[in-house]
């Protein structure tokens, strides 16, 4: 899969299952604040994430995750691992 597809189905799937609008997806914004997540809407993006992309997400990952950049990077590089 190419990062442009990967970036375009993880805004798909964050707008799909958090209700956002498209338009406040933006790399440099940060993703626990424009998306509110709590701790329980962290266990629903590892839950998602993880079965449209079979990657295994653990709590460590996501300590350098602070904006939407960082998280397409965390799962790209996750699916490199994985092939």
């Amino acid at each position: 899969m190419k990062n442009l597809d990967v970036l375009e189905k993880i805004n798909a799937i964050l707008v799909d299952e958090f209700e956002v609008d498209s338009t406040i997806i933006a790399p440099e914004n940060n993703l626990k604040t424009t998306l509110q997540l709590d701790s329980l809407d962290y266990v629903d993006l590892v839950v998602i994430i993880e079965s449209n992309f079979g990657v295994k997400l653990v709590e460590a990952d996501f300590v350098n995750v602070a904006t939407f950049s960082d998280f397409y990077a965390l799962i790209e590089s996750k699916l490199l691992l994985r092939n």
